[in-house]
């Protein structure tokens, strides 16, 4: 071996991570908490497709094994009650909101971030304002006026109230302010209108921000249960958290607990599935205020 394999060989062997009992412990640590917040989820899963005998008879599956296994939960779940629709309800009510509230939330963003206009201050006092008055204290005036516009019992009494975001609006200012000008006047210059540079140069930008912004919009609307109850009557229009929770009213449900466990597995797994697919622009957006400074 000559001396520059020898030289070579110790530098690969120095270069190699070393493997610490503090890394270990660290990694024992997460194993644990990994499983200690995953194991109320297989607890749902298996309670799910359990016989009311098994419920709580064992931990996770019944001591008979996967034979004991059934599918009568989700039959009685998708035949007894309306829980198909309430789903597409749910899917269409927070997908539709998470859109219209993430594009009109970024729009006001780049305005507050690239415009001076006068009243600016003022109109930003405003929006923080607002940001202090706790959602019920707006509730009565919020149903007079839904009832005045004949939205009750119609998606509009959701969908347009939710539409705006001021917390959004200021999410996105954060994160356009460090967008150059002179893109934007070298945009200007090629001709570009100030809603192409909002959607092809700004948007672009802060794609972090906006996924993360999207999860927590769509979380909060698939979640959303006081004031949906309020305004929809029609139980055709109910959206998963309001089905679920007649549902737990009702004597025949109060103690079968295996149709319940059924309803709230197939109402947690889009939220689920949504985070892992914007999982990566999730962490991003919320570390890429810690990096700017």
């Amino acid at each position: 071996m000559t001396s520059s394999d020898a030289l070579s060989s110790n530098i690969r062997i120095t270069d190699e991570p070393k493997v610490t009992s503090r890394t270990w412990l660290m990694h024992i640590l997460l194993v644990l908490a990994t499983i200690v917040i995953l194991f109320p989820v297989l607890w749902l899963l298996c309670a799910s497709f359990k016989q009311p005998q098994d419920l709580f008879s064992s931990v996770l599956l019944p001591w008979g094994g996967l034979d004991r296994l059934t599918l009568d939960n989700y039959r009685r779940l998708f035949g007894d009650q309306p829980f198909a629709r309430w789903f597409v309800n749910s899917v269409t009510l927070a997908s539709t909101m998470s859109v219209t509230t993430v594009l009109l939330s970024s729009l006001g963003g780049f305005a507050l971030a690239k415009y001076q206009f006068a009243g600016r201050g003022i109109l930003m006092g405003m929006m923080f304002a607002t940001m202090l008055l706790p959602g019920q204290m707006l509730l009565p005036s919020s149903y007079e006026l839904m009832r005045n516009l004949g939205w009750i019992d119609s998606y509009l009494a959701i969908l347009v109230p939710g539409a705006v975001s001021v917390f959004g609006m200021f999410l996105f200012m954060q994160s356009m302010k460090g967008l150059p000008d002179e893109l934007l006047d070298a945009g200007r210059i090629d001709g570009c209108s100030e809603l192409r540079l909002w959607w092809d140069v700004a948007l672009p930008t802060v794609r972090p921000m906006t996924g993360a912004f999207t999860l927590m919009t769509f979380l909060g609307a698939w979640n959303g249960f006081l004031w949906p109850q309020i305004v929809l009557q029609d139980a055709d229009k109910y959206t998963l958290p309001i089905g679920l929770a007649n549902m737990v009213s009702m004597p025949e449900y109060q103690s079968d607990y295996g149709v319940l466990m059924a309803g709230t597995l197939l109402a947690v797994l889009p939220v689920v599935v949504l985070f892992f697919a914007l999982q990566r622009e999730f962490v991003a957006g919320l570390t890429s205020g810690a990096v700017k400074g």
